[in-house]
């Protein structure tokens, strides 16, 4: 036990754990226990509070319209809200919005067919709590409790707008404290919800899903959400933006409570308005004063509003006395009128009076290096403003701008031409010395225009040494003889490239001949000299290319006529006449790989075969030789037509160059009068019979070279006396504007007219077949006798 004179000793609870730490533990719940109620208890005395304002509000409707005392009020607004079924709330909300007749009232009777009570007693609820709030973030508090909360919101934040344009966050409710605090500026230029809307001028609504596309406060707590953001206004200016979450997505809102939203957000604008920390508006006589200090010409303007509060037109409340009217009035016809009254075209196209409104509405400054403006019906011609410049400051408008100037503009005009077509002017002054030099011949030299031009006779010291004779004809005819002149050079930069040059000069000269100044230009044609060397570059490689082709073709045309002659003498052999054609290509860059061939092999059978390689020139030519005598050699073996096809294809995939070639093989037995035969993407042959033609069934086989194990399938037929078969090439039938069906209908007509002999008859096909492909064309035929 302590003594009464012993200090006490102070109580420790860190590192007091076991049977001690239970009591410290429960005495802490204890006290969070107490807090929570402690906070509870105050949110329902806020409530409570504003809930009473709105009811003795509508105590003072009652005590003005009946003429009765506040005690008699009270027990008529209860007494009332008994006998209708309504809380007091809901009764004091209809009493006032029956009187007000303000926004809130106009949005509940007028454009909601029989509103719920609640709702009413909930705007109106928010609004007493709005008008009792002491900041900002307590409006954001009252809205999100009594009007946004039973509408399914979560989270609600009011921004303010500065001058600039940027976003400051003056109420926050419902997000994560580390979001309050990184979200609490927005910069201007930063693209966000509540920016776009104050870009925009009208609402945006993100339905749900799609919360990222505009990143603002709470992104990833209400990714999925919707969320709205609103302009808050008052008196016809934009004072903030409200910015509302869902947790869930949104679907499309009725326009009841569009309305209720665009309501709330008028009440943020009002308070916005009047907080405490709101910058004072500058008197009209500061801004005045500011207008005559500017040296160019200045307007006032300051806002008309109609009984809403909107903004309907701009009074000139002032001009400088640099005031330059476009049409030529004095100032003082123009000062007290408003701005469609003194320019009524300005809310056409030049869109100065939007541009005006939107300075006015968001803080943010405009500016315009020139802006078209007609400024009268009857004028059509526009005035062009240069250097405009629209400021918002305190209530009023700032206006400036610089009457054209046509010298200026010539200048202008002129620095532009010069700059896009790399041309820079000098003058020198023999007499003084004195040189000037434009700034884009400054450029061009690739030097800062700190430091000093270079004479035309130190002109050679800046170019390449072999151009020093040039240069010195130019200076000698320029400077010596007195003429114009000009020459092309290859400029020396500071950093050691060079530029090809053209300088172009006059002599100014005196009465007596004598060289008084010396004018001229420069400019860069390294852009035309690289194209003009290119071009020939081009040139020179065309004419070696078509050279070469020229003599490709050639080859492969002698190649080709000396494997396969456009004539061949027929083929006699005992009860059997063959016969072949080749016509060739009519243009010498089109020789094909078309051939043909007929040959009696040692068995005494008849190998006749066509072909046609994919492509033209030497390639197609070299291919089809190959592929020709191939299949000569391997038809020696006595292996059947489909074998001889397989043996092919494995040659054509194994070229250097894997040919693709169609072709047709076959093999006749002159004793049985047997015809196999076999196809590899080739049209099968036709049979001319007792005076009528068909083709051969279309046989299973694959294009040769497409596939390495492909199959073909073998076809045989016992030819009679007189019959005559006949194998080509798709050059002698093919037409761009016609279908293979038609082409082989009209192949099997010619074909199966009478003739006197197979020579006769494959003339004709040369000449009646209408092929228009320019390709080559080869016929085999052969007719039992």
């Amino acid at each position: 036990m302590h003594t009464p004179t012993e200090p006490q000793q102070p109580l420790e609870v860190e590192g007091r754990v076991g049977e001690n730490g239970d009591n410290a533990t429960a005495g802490l719940e204890r006290l969070a226990e107490t807090v929570r109620a402690l906070r509870a208890q105050v949110e329902r005395a806020r409530i409570g509070a504003d809930t009473r304002g709105l009811i003795e509000l509508a105590k003072g409707v009652l005590v003005e319209r009946l003429h009765i005392g506040p005690a008699e009020a009270a027990r008529q607004v209860s007494t009332l809200a008994e006998q209708a079924g309504l809380s007091q709330a809901e009764l004091a909300a209809d009493i006032v919005n029956r009187t007000a007749r303000d926004g809130f009232a106009q949005l509940l009777i007028d454009e909601i067919a029989d509103p719920p009570p609640e709702v009413g007693a909930r705007l109106r609820t928010a609004e007493s709590g709005v008008l009792a709030a002491g900041d900002v973030q307590a409006v954001t508090e009252a809205i999100l409790e009594h009007a946004l909360a039973p509408l399914g919101a979560t989270a609600a934040a009011v921004w303010t707008v500065d001058l600039d344009a940027s976003l400051t966050l003056a109420g926050a409710v419902g997000f994560n404290p580390d979001e309050i605090e990184r979200w609490h500026y927005v910069p201007p230029g930063v693209t966000t919800a509540a920016s776009s809307a104050l870009t925009s001028r009208r609402t945006i609504w993100i339905r749900g899903g799609d919360s990222g596309v505009l990143p603002s406060i709470g992104g990833a707590q209400f990714r999925e959400g919707g969320r709205v953001a609103t302009l808050a206004t008052s008196g016809g200016r934009i004072r903030g933006v409200l910015e509302i979450c869902w947790p869930t997505a949104m679907p499309t809102q009725p326009p009841q409570v569009v309305r209720q939203i665009d309501a709330l957000a008028e009440l943020c604008g009002h308070a916005i308005e009047t907080r405490p920390e709101s910058a004072v508006q500058a008197p009209r006589a500061d801004l005045t004063a500011l207008a005559d200090a500017m040296l160019d010409p200045a307007m006032v303007l300051v806002p008309e509003l109609d009984e809403g509060g909107a903004v309907i037109d701009f009074r000139v409340h002032h001009a400088n006395a640099r005031f330059v009217d476009p049409e030529g009035r004095q100032r003082a016809s123009v000062v007290g009128a408003t701005l469609l009254e003194a320019y009524p075209v300005a809310a056409g196209k030049s869109a100065l009076y939007d541009t005006v409104a939107e300075v006015h509405a968001t803080g943010a400054p405009f500016r315009a290096e020139r802006l078209a403006l007609s400024v009268s019906i009857d004028q059509p011609p526009l005035t062009e403003l240069e250097a405009l410049s629209v400021s918002r400051i305190g209530g009023g408008v700032l206006i400036t701008w610089r009457p054209q100037d046509e010298s200026a503009k010539s200048t202008i005009l002129l620095s532009h031409a010069q700059r896009l077509s790399q041309v820079g002017g000098f003058d020198e002054d023999k007499i003084t010395g004195e040189i000037t030099w434009t700034s884009e011949l400054y450029a061009l030299y690739g030097l800062p225009e700190t430091e000093g031009p270079i004479p035309l006779a130190d002109l050679a010291e800046h170019a390449h040494p072999d151009d020093s004779a040039a240069i010195t004809r130019f200076l000698r005819t320029l400077l010596h003889h007195g003429r114009p002149a000009s020459t092309v050079f290859r400029m020396r930069r500071p950093d050691g490239a060079y530029r090809h040059s053209r300088v172009i000069a006059e002599p100014l000269l005196d009465p007596s001949s004598g060289l008084v100044a010396v004018r001229g230009a420069y400019q860069d044609i390294s852009a035309q000299h690289w194209t003009e060397v290119a071009l020939a570059a081009t040139r020179d490689q065309l004419v070696l290319t078509e050279q070469e082709s020229a003599e490709r073709n050639r080859l492969a045309l002698q190649l080709q006529r000396a494997i396969m002659p456009s004539t061949h003498d027929p083929i006699e052999l005992p009860d059997l006449r063959i016969a072949v054609r080749y016509r060739p290509a009519e243009k010498d860059h089109l020789v094909g790989g078309d051939w043909y061939d007929a040959v009696v092999l040692p068995s005494g059978q008849l190998l006749i075969s066509v072909g046609d390689i994919a492509g033209h020139g030497i390639d197609a030519a070299t291919g089809m030789v190959v592929l020709r005598n191939a299949l000569r050699g391997l038809a020696a073996t006595g292996a059947a037509p489909n074998q001889l096809l397989t043996w092919l294809n494995n040659v054509a995939g194994n070229l250097a160059d894997h040919v693709l070639a169609t072709a047709l093989c076959g093999l006749y037995d002159p004793e049985t009068r047997v015809l196999r035969w076999a196809r590899a993407g080739h049209l099968p042959p036709v049979l001319v019979r007792d005076g009528h033609a068909n083709t051969l069934p279309m046989l299973k086989g694959l294009l040769l070279g497409v596939k390495a194990d492909a199959e073909y399938e073998l076809g045989e037929v016992r030819l009679r006396e007189d019959d005559v078969l006949v194998m080509y090439t798709d050059g002698l039938i093919e037409r761009r504007t016609a279908s293979l069906d038609d082409s082989l209908d009209h192949l099997l007509d010619i074909v199966s007219t009478s003739a006197i002999d197979l020579d006769q008859r494959l003339d004709r096909l040369l000449l009646h077949c209408d092929a228009d492909t320019d390709d080559d064309a080869c016929i085999v035929g052969i007719q039992v006798r």
